[in-house]
């Protein structure tokens, strides 16, 4: 794993709590910014597994 996946992934679970926190509070504003956080942290993961596959290649090149 790199560092990409790894903030990737706590934004992921962190943009869940958001979401559902903002469920539990009424608040439209939380949720929106829930979901816009785990879609920013499933980007950041899928950039991490990219950086895995190119390094993994290169380093059969060698």
């Amino acid at each position: 794993m790199n560092k990409d996946q790894v903030k990737g992934k706590a934004k992921d679970i962190g943009g869940k709590i958001q979401e559902e926190v903002g469920k539990v509070v009424g608040s439209n504003k939380q949720q929106a910014e829930g979901l816009a956080n785990q879609a920013e942290g499933k980007t950041q993961e899928k950039v991490g597994d990219a950086k895995e596959v190119i390094r993994d290649s290169t380093r059969g090149n060698r």
